[in-house]
């Protein structure tokens, strides 16, 4: 009767847990003696069971990193000054060519006063020489001067003009940097940062306002020395852009033509479209590139091999008893949950798709077809007891 009881639980349980059960009809391990029961075989559902399939398995390859956008501009001071306004304000939208502010330039504007007249008075020193030149032609022609007067009075020429140029040039130099000095925005974009605040004194070259152009980012991230022949600019890429529900699709732009220093990694960037601003800088992106696979190769659920001392295994049932066999895998689909197997099985073989504990090589082993049957054949085990 306790047998009974024990094998009737059994049943019960088998009806119960579904798969991954592997059950014994009958009771009886070790070996065989004389007047024993011979062993019951291990009895597994179909849907425990598979055979290795012929699929392809296109390749992947991940990178991460933050969206960065390429079209970023730092309006900077371009001479001494003091700010006097501000016009916009950190994600105010801004138009190439608007004022964004107003800086005090009137040490620039005596600069360029006191540089013009210095052009007028090298013009009157010019026109000085250009005379005195002359009047040194004339008399050297009747001999009434010598021939060194006359170089040295060209001489003269040439530097009071060199002296002008100079003086027009520094001019100029400074009449660019009044244009140069007001506070435009030079793109098209929105205002991320303001580094200077009204009323500061401006040093020459700096930082007033960072300017951002959304409308094209850039995800850089690293890829392996292994993997990245694989990719050329112009591929296609996928990307999940975090805290945004759906993915987008982008395009390698450039890769890195050396690996980065102390890495077994080479930088790739990839280009991706945001017309409607949708995206903005210093998100966090995965990219996803999937490469096509031409080749059918067999495959078995990464769920049907294990692992032992270091080497990959699966379960099979044949002629009807477990059988444990050394398999070399290649590539794996972590997505659909699959494994290119090399070596080890062959297109036929009856696999285990899924995990058991204690199982003993050489075991008897069936397949049912339904977990009634594996119930029933337990609860026929435990009456014949």
């Amino acid at each position: 009767m306790r047998k009974q009881w024990i094998l009737g639980g059994i049943a019960a349980a088998v009806l119960a847990g579904g798969a991954g059960v592997a059950v014994f009809a009958s009771k009886g391990e070790g070996p065989k003696k004389s007047g024993e029961k011979p062993q019951a075989a291990l009895e597994f559902l179909a849907t425990e069971v598979t055979k290795p399939s012929m699929a392809s398995m296109p390749g992947q390859i991940e990178f991460s990193g933050p969206l960065v956008a390429p079209g970023t501009v730092i309006v900077r001071a371009k001479s001494t000054g003091t700010l006097v306004n501000l016009a916009v304000a950190e994600g105010s939208r801004v138009q190439a060519g608007q004022v964004l502010g107003q800086l005090d330039l009137e040490e620039l504007r005596y600069r360029i006063a006191e540089r013009s007249a210095s052009v007028e008075s090298m013009k009157a020193q010019v026109e000085q020489a250009e005379r005195l030149y002359k009047t040194n032609q004339s008399l050297a022609a009747q001999n009434f001067i010598a021939q060194t007067a006359l170089d040295n009075s060209r001489a003269a020429l040439d530097a009071a003009r060199a002296q002008l140029a100079a003086a027009k040039a520094q001019l100029d130099t400074s009449q660019v940097t009044l244009r140069q000095a007001a506070l435009v925005s030079p793109i098209n974009g929105v205002v991320a940062k303001r580094h200077a605040l009204p009323g500061e004194k401006l040093a020459p070259e700096q930082q007033i306002l960072s300017i951002v152009d959304l409308a094209k980012l850039e995800l850089a991230g690293l890829v392996g020395t292994h993997e990245v022949s694989r990719l050329k600019p112009g591929m296609p890429v996928t990307v999940q852009v975090e805290g945004v529900d759906h993915p987008v699709e982008a395009r390698i732009s450039r890769i890195a033509p050396a690996a980065e220093p102390g890495t077994r990694s080479i930088g790739v960037t990839l280009e991706l479209a945001n017309p409607k601003e949708e995206f903005r800088a210093g998100q966090y992106a995965v990219a996803k590139v999937t490469l096509p696979d031409d080749t059918q190769r067999l495959t078995l659920p990464d769920t049907a091999i294990t692992s032992s001392s270091g080497q990959d295994q699966v379960w099979m049932i044949d002629n009807g008893a477990l059988v444990r066999r050394i398999v070399i895998t290649g590539r794996r689909d972590h997505h659909e949950g699959k494994v290119e197997v090399l070596k080890g099985v062959e297109p036929e073989a009856q696999v285990l798709a899924a995990r058991f504990d204690n199982l003993r090589e050489g075991a008897k082993a069936t397949i049912v077809a339904s977990k009634t049957k594996v119930a029933a054949s337990a609860a026929s085990a435990a009456a014949r007891d």
